[in-house]
């Protein structure tokens, strides 16, 4: 499920994993696969450690953007199965919300569904690439316009470490979030810290409807 978190461009934001059978997510109205968060971390925690003290340091990821808040779809009304409009309700008409509670976990093999995700936004979203930045000056990132503060930003990275609120199935960690732990580890990048301060979205689902 998606968390709300604070940013310095926007306000509360919502940030997460909307699906447990895929691995990717939603930031408002940008998309893009969990893979290519994880990589862009481990790029500017890199980049932060080989630049000059406050030089700014970026990274890009490939994702969609969908504008049209309609055609995002109402994650409560498809988690209930009562509105599958948009593409949220389309991923949740593909795989269902989980009868039992205890098969609510995310996927730590989700990218087997890459292509049908990939296949479903392109009816819905328009292809982009998504500009990161880090200001180690300013004490901020950025992603596509959304601006983080540092500390903010290591909520997101924590959120995708331990699998979104659900948790990963079984704690176990796709290789690309190892891969992550481990670059951050030997930085002075972001790091997830121990109690993330994102918390459940309340009032309206990312569409603003439900």
């Amino acid at each position: 499920m998606p968390l709300a978190f604070p940013s310095r461009s926007h306000g509360t934001i919502v940030f997460g994993f909307f699906n447990i059978e895929t691995d990717l997510l939603l930031l408002e109205d940008l998309f893009f696969f969990a893979d290519r968060f994880c990589r862009v971390v481990a790029e500017i925690a890199a980049g932060a450690t080989g630049a000059a003290p406050g030089a700014a340091t970026g990274a890009a990821i490939e994702g969609w953007r969908i504008e049209d808040r309609a055609r995002i779809g109402n994650l409560h009304g498809a988690i209930a199965g009562a509105d599958l409009g948009g593409f949220i309700g389309a991923t949740y008409r593909r795989w269902p919300f989980p009868a039992t509670e205890e098969g609510f976990r995310q996927d730590p093999e989700g990218s087997r569904n890459r292509a049908a995700t990939e296949e479903m936004i392109a009816a819905f979203g328009k292809l982009e690439t998504i500009p990161v930045a880090a200001d180690p000056a300013a004490g901020t990132i950025s992603i596509g316009g959304f601006v983080f503060d540092d500390w903010a930003f290591d909520s997101l990275v924590a959120y995708v470490d331990r699998g979104g609120m659900p948790r990963w199935r079984d704690e176990v960690r796709p290789d690309y979030v190892t891969e992550m732990n481990r670059s951050l580890q030997s930085s002075a990048g972001p790091r997830p810290p121990s109690r993330p301060p994102g918390r459940p979205r309340g009032g309206p689902s990312p569409s603003g409807r439900g």
